[in-house]
């Protein structure tokens, strides 16, 4: 039974997970072309997006969580139940960061809690990647299917790292029209800092489907 709730949990988050992804983008590229709106209302719609952005972020450390913990229930993974308790400490931990670094954005704190929680994306892929490799290489007995979604897991991780460094030029861009006003230029830099960060959310999404597609028919 409690598999079971897991799982369909586990489908739930990952919807919540692509709606939140689709408002964002959608109203990024709202504000990214909105070049004639006053930039205090440009900047309060910008704000928007990133608090939906943190709903993504929640939702990829519980299908870290969920996964590991399905994962160790089903068998594939050491030790058991306990993993699942282990799981879920460690992403209450992670998502009250993921608060912290939000809320505490604009303080003295907020570099240094940005950075505690890149390292935690970039170590998460790494991991998972890690994994994938030591099952590949025979020196963990997971099925291959599980092998190849940890892997593509791992790649989403270091895809969302990927789009905070696209968008590092756009937030330049965003901060010069906000001290000195719009210029074609700086309009120009905000739309490609967008459509770098899109080419890579599109590549996220298709690892994203890789990984249902895998999940579903198990095919191998």
């Amino acid at each position: 039974m409690f598999e079971h709730v897991l799982l369909v949990a586990h489908v739930v988050v990952l919807g919540y997970w692509l709606g939140a992804d689709l408002v964002i983008n959608a109203t990024y590229r709202y504000v990214s072309w909105s070049r004639g709106m006053p930039f205090q209302e440009r900047s309060r719609l910008m704000e928007h997006v990133m608090h939906v952005d943190q709903h993504v972020r929640y939702a990829l450390v519980l299908q870290l969580a969920l996964g590991v913990s399905l994962a160790s229930l089903k068998g594939y993974l050491p030790i058991g139940e306990p993993t699942v308790w282990v799981a879920a400490v460690l992403a209450a931990a992670w998502i009250i960061l993921l608060e912290l670094v939000y809320r505490r954005r604009h303080s003295p704190s907020g570099p240094l809690l940005d950075t505690i929680d890149l390292a935690l994306w970039v170590a998460a892929g790494v991991l998972l990647v890690g994994i994938s490799g030591a099952s590949a290489g025979g020196f963990m007995s997971l099925p291959g299917w599980l092998t190849l979604k940890l892997a593509l897991f791992g790649g989403v991780f270091l895809a969302g790292v990927g789009i905070r460094v696209a968008l590092m030029a756009f937030f330049r861009a965003w901060q010069e029209v906000a001290e000195k006003g719009s210029s074609d230029a700086r309009e120009t830099a905000i739309r490609q800092g967008y459509w770098r960060a899109t080419a890579v959310l599109i590549g996220l999404w298709l690892l994203i489907g890789a990984m249902v597609v895998l999940s579903v028919g198990k095919p191998f």
